[in-house]
């Protein structure tokens, strides 16, 4: 049996991992209800990006925010999730800190990206659907 202190570890992780998962459907949803998925392609070309590349970011936005909400191999799917958010980051770096400056700031995909890390590192939390491996030896 887990020790209280065990188990409020693992519901902050599900909180963290949960909330996490939220933030990227809601980031992929805005691609298709606000911007369009032909309004992100076009915003990607307009940064240098292909525009086709606008859907799978989309699909592994939506997806992957679902895996993170359900607990399926959520340290793997976070991991995976890192490195679109740090493209955005990059993108916006020019525009300044906060993520409501013309343009989008930075501190909005920098914040998912670590938040993404931290939770690769720490692992899937409570009531995981599907648990990944521990990075460390039991």
């Amino acid at each position: 049996m887990m020790d209280a202190k065990m188990n409020s570890a693992a519901y902050g992780v599900t909180l963290l991992r949960v909330s996490l998962g939220v933030m990227w459907i809601a980031h992929a949803m805005l691609k298709w209800l606000v911007f369009t998925l032909p309004g992100t392609a076009q915003f990607f070309v307009s940064v240098g990006f292909p525009g086709g590349l606008a859907y799978p970011v989309f699909a592994a936005e939506l997806l992957g925010g679902a895996a993170l909400v359900l607990g399926i191999y959520a340290r793997q799917v976070s991991l995976a999730l890192a490195p679109v958010m740090a493209a955005a980051a990059y993108v916006h770096a020019g525009n300044g800190w906060v993520h409501t400056s013309a343009g989008g700031g930075w501190e909005y995909p920098v914040f998912l990206v670590s938040a993404s890390l931290a939770l690769w590192l720490i692992g899937d939390g409570a009531f995981a659907l599907r648990r990944s491996r521990s990075m460390v030896p039991a």
